[in-house]
């Protein structure tokens, strides 16, 4: 298969994206480590607001940090199994550079869905950053997922933002009065045709393509072993679980950069028909209007009782549903199962690595614009608001708040449980 480097060498910002100085260990899909994100057609915008500005309101997503695997340990255990049976080959043949460490048996102690010690660290981290970036801002309450890593990544965060025993309260969304939350409104009965079965298919599909000539070619350099393409998958989530639990993995020395990208490509497109733009009937847009009209409602103060700050904990799934519901970096054509492609906007490496945050930011000025403006942060990097179109600032890649509230007409058409919620949803 020929490589993606050579693939891409005619696109300058895919080129870029791939170049020696990032890491090509931060392409791992949703399952990379944080790291400061390189967001399409964003080269070129400037992220600092003019000196004039200040910064009045912020709502924070933030998912949760570096976790163990959820379902993919069972690859990972496969794989353990398949060496330990091959281990008189293994300490016969010869074995490349790479490979080297299979000599001294290959073990996984990871633990399952649990916040990792790395996951700990960037949540407090993140923690001391945002409270560095908006010493003026502050709350008393913290709203979280009740998902027990989530809560977890809240409280590392909490210790970072406002020290030993902050007089502040983690909320779980199962606390709150709301019919559905913003925070994890799907799966689950408020959208009962919401179904990762989607995603699933897609990886089923892809991986078809791309792990056959990685199995076969581990499987030249270790003769006898007979390593499964469920053994690779193992080898490619080890290689990312290694890397969220320990920091290092012996794995990913393995793969060659190309084959990292296809597994990368593997985990787009998995979370693109998951919860994103190729999930059916314009379902992911219609479940995020619950987030971008939340957004609206708190800067706008429609209801006379907004926060100058909003500190709120879930998933992978909250931010790229809300992004879908605004229409940023999505793809013409779609993203496909059968075909890589390589200048695609949507990269979840970018978008939602662990501890992914995502900042809405309103802010004021007093010469450079009229009334409030919004600008998005996610990953550190401001991500242009194309969807206010000529109204967008391109220095800035922000805009005012009302060009925002009326180019988010779909959204603000939408209420939980409508006619067109019900009827896309199977309510």
């Amino acid at each position: 298969m020929q490589t993606i480097l050579s693939l891409l060498a005619s696109t300058p910002y895919v080129r870029d994206y791939f170049n020696i100085t990032h890491d090509v260990l931060n392409h791992l899909g949703s399952l990379s480590p944080y790291h400061h994100a390189r967001h399409h057609d964003a080269s070129e915008i400037d992220s600092e607001l003019p000196i004039d500005c200040t910064v009045d309101q912020v709502m924070l997503m933030h998912r949760h940090g570096s976790r163990g695997p959820v379902g993919e340990h069972r690859y990972i255990e496969r794989l353990v199994q398949t060496l330990h049976d091959a281990t008189d080959i293994i300490q016969e043949v010869e074995l490349p550079h790479e490979l080297e460490f299979l000599r001294a048996g290959y073990n996984s102690s990871l633990t399952p869905h649990n916040l990792t010690i790395l996951g700990r660290k960037e949540l407090f981290d993140h923690g001391v950053e945002f409270a560095l970036n908006y010493p003026h801002l502050t709350t008393d309450v913290i709203l979280s997922s009740d998902s027990g890593r989530v809560v977890e990544s809240a409280r590392w965060f909490a210790l970072g933002f406002f020290g030993l025993d902050p007089d502040v309260r983690i909320v779980t969304v199962n606390n709150k009065d709301d019919s559905v939350s913003w925070i994890t409104p799907a799966p689950g009965p408020a959208c009962p045709n919401f179904d990762y079965s989607f995603g699933r298919q897609a990886t089923l599909t892809w991986s078809k393509h791309y792990l056959p000539v990685i199995t076969g070619r581990l499987n030249m350099l270790l003769p006898g072993v007979g390593f499964t393409e469920d053994d690779i998958h193992g080898a490619l989530f080890a290689c990312a679980y290694d890397l969220a639990s320990h920091g290092v993995s012996p794995w990913c020395g393995v793969f060659r950069p190309d084959e990292l990208a296809n597994f990368e490509y593997e985990r787009d497109i998995l979370m693109d028909a998951s919860c994103a733009y190729t999930l059916p009937d314009n379902m992911a847009p219609l479940v995020g209007t619950l987030f971008v009209n939340k957004l609206i409602e708190r800067f706008t103060d429609s209801k006379g009782n907004s926060r100058p700050l909003y500190l709120e904990f879930g998933h992978d799934v909250t931010i790229l549903l809300a992004l879908s519901a605004l229409g940023l970096v999505k793809d013409d054509p779609p993203l496909s199962p059968d075909k890589l492609h390589p200048g695609r906007k949507f990269r979840t490496s970018e978008l939602t690595p662990f501890a992914a945050s995502m900042v809405w930011e309103k802010f004021t000025c007093s010469s450079s614009y009229d009334g409030p403006q919004i600008r998005l942060i996610l990953n550190d990097a401001t991500m242009p608001l194309t969807i206010c179109g000529q109204g967008m600032d391109p220095i800035l890649g922000t805009c005012s708040l009302d060009t925002f509230v009326n180019a988010n007409h779909y959204s603000t058409s939408i209420r939980f449980r409508d006619q067109t919620w019900n009827a896309t949803c199977g309510v």
